[in-house]
Parts: C-alpha cells; structure tokens; sequence
C-alpha cells in the first residue's frame, strides 16, 4: 500500500480507496485534529490536482477535488485557510518527485475508475451523499463556543446561548428539525467581529440574515478552535441535509418566496452582485460592516465549490469583493 507523509497528514493509497490519518502536533490544524481521519472512496474523486514545490521552502501539493455533493466541507468553508482543507496534502520540496509519482497514481486510478462506469462497468460512483455522510463525524455532536452551545442528533440541530444579547439569553434554546433548514454555513472573524455559524430555515419569512450578534439562528465562535468546531458542526449537518434530500437540490440562495427552480449560476451571480450593490451608499462609498461582503464571497465560494463556477470565475469575483473590503 503506497503511503506519502506530508505536514498535517499521511495518506495511504490501496487503489480504491485513499485512507487520510491527520497529525496531532500543535501546528495541525484543529479541524483536522477533530477528525482524525478520513477514508475518501477513489470513485467519489472528480479529480486530483498536483503542484510541485520549487525553492526552499516552496512546498508540493495535492489536492482532491470530489463530486458533487461529496464534500460538506467545501461547500460550508469556503474561505476555509489552506492548512485546514482535510483533502489537501502538502509536504516539503525535497521529496516532490515522490509526491508527484504519488499523484499521478492516484490520477491514474481516478481516470480508470471513471472509464469504467463510462462503459457501464461495476465501479460506478457510490452515492455521494453517502460519500459526505462517511466524511463527518457520526452524531450525535455537541460544540461549545464562546456564545454556548450546538448539538446534532441526526434528526434535529439544537443552539443554545449561555452569553449574547437579551434576546438569546431570554430564549436560551432554539431547535430546528432537519427538515425545515435550508442550509447551514460558517463565517470566520474578519478580525474585528466574532466568526459566527448560521441556520437558514427553509422558511422564507423567518429572518436569518440580520446582526449574527442579535441573531437567533446564529451561535457566535472566537479562535481559530471555535470557528473549526463551527465548520464541523455545519458540515456534518450538511451531509444529513443531502442524505435527507437524496437528488433533491436545495435552492443555492435565499431568493423571498422563489424557492421552486434552482437558481442557475449566473443568476445567483448577479444575485450576489445586486446584494452588495445594497451595500453601497448613495455618496458611492461603502457600509462599515464588511460581513456583507464576507457573507457574499461565501456564496461564491460554495457555488465554486459545487463546480458552478470555474476557478478563474470564483477568484475573479473574489478578488472584486475584497477590493470593496
């Protein structure tokens, strides 16, 4: 079995499957030391991207890129850092090449997996939500930030706030069953303001986008530990949700009372643009509150990351926002 060690991570490969066993050192990231490990069927891999490293100190990379509806954790962090993507390996240049010879064999057994479904062999794709659902942890899952508290049962997600404004301590609880949620996200801190989780209701007219501080769909986090306690929780809630779901597909944005058809990429462009044009003031300079800014490259991010948007077309519009910042 072809094993490659790199800096957060040792992956094993036995030609089916890619057994990912993450390091416990300090310097790890504390989502990957949450998970511990993960084993990524080769069938539910679209793709394996490979950088070689060059210099010092210019590291190699490999990264796997899975099918749609595979990966909860792309599609809830977006603006996750490099260090903590759970499939990207990243070691010293020194052993590129053996890094490089890894790729490729996994490259190769990606490409030959998918000829075989192709000509209607026995390695189809296993379902991928099933796939997202071996990715998480198995609830139930209890988090504890700053703000209190969240637990997963499986069939429901519980906050609980012990600090914040009146209103949440007043309430204390909320629980939302799985099937009225539309979608469950994570906001990092942008330095100034606490990084937040979010539950958007499948429920059009219950409001879920105001002040994450006053919010009563939101659980507030601080530190990097916190905010990857966050992004676990979201997305193993995510995994359930498509399991739940099966082919059906949640509408990509909050569109009012459209909630039928699902919105193409396009539209959900403009869709972003014309929620940061709301943004600007009329004297042409731009709100304080850079969360709606935050708030818009991460609808980029999870379009980008359901393969609705190219990597040149999510970096573009990336790019664009954070010059608004």
């Amino acid at each position: 079995m072809d094993e490659l060690r790199g800096r957060q991570a040792t992956w094993r490969f036995d030609g089916e499957t890619v057994f990912i066993r993450y390091a416990t050192g300090w310097r790890v990231h504390p989502l990957l030391k949450e998970l511990a490990q993960v084993d990524v069927p080769v069938a539910a891999i679209a793709a394996v991207e490979f950088t070689p490293g060059s210099g010092r100190g210019k590291k190699w990379q490999i990264r796997l890129r899975l099918r749609d509806r595979a990966d909860p954790f792309a599609a809830v962090g977006a603006m996750l850092t490099e260090d903590g993507q759970p499939f990207l390996l990243a070691g010293d240049a020194k052993n590129h090449l053996v890094a490089e010879y890894y790729a490729d064999q996994l490259a190769f057994s990606v490409d030959a997996m998918r000829e075989r479904e192709q000509d209607g062999g026995s390695a189809a794709c296993p379902n991928p939500e099933k796939v997202a659902l071996g990715l998480v942890p198995p609830p139930p899952l209890h988090i504890q930030t700053t703000e209190g508290t969240a637990s997963f049962d499986g069939t429901s997600l519980r906050l609980g706030w012990s600090d914040g404004s009146a209103a949440k301590r007043k309430l204390q609880r909320r629980e939302f069953e799985l099937g009225s949620i539309r979608r469950v996200e994570t906001t990092p801190s942008d330095g100034w303001n606490y990084g937040f989780l979010r539950v958007v209701p499948r429920d059009a007219s219950d409001d879920s986008t105001g002040k994450p501080e006053k919010n009563l769909c939101c659980l507030l986090n601080d530190g990097k530990r916190e905010e990857a306690l966050s992004l676990l929780m979201a997305a193993t809630v995510t995994a359930h949700l498509w399991a739940a779901r099966g082919g059906e597909e949640a509408p990509a944005l909050d569109a009012g009372a459209n909630t039928g058809a699902a919105v193409t990429a396009g539209a959900a462009v403009a869709e972003i643009a014309s929620g940061l044009a709301r943004a600007v003031r009329p004297d042409g300079g731009t709100d304080t509150d850079a969360q709606v800014i935050y708030d818009r490259i991460r609808e980029l991010g999870r379009l980008h990351a359901e393969g609705l948007l190219t990597d040149e077309e999510f970096g573009a519009k990336k790019a664009e926002l954070l010059e608004r910042l």
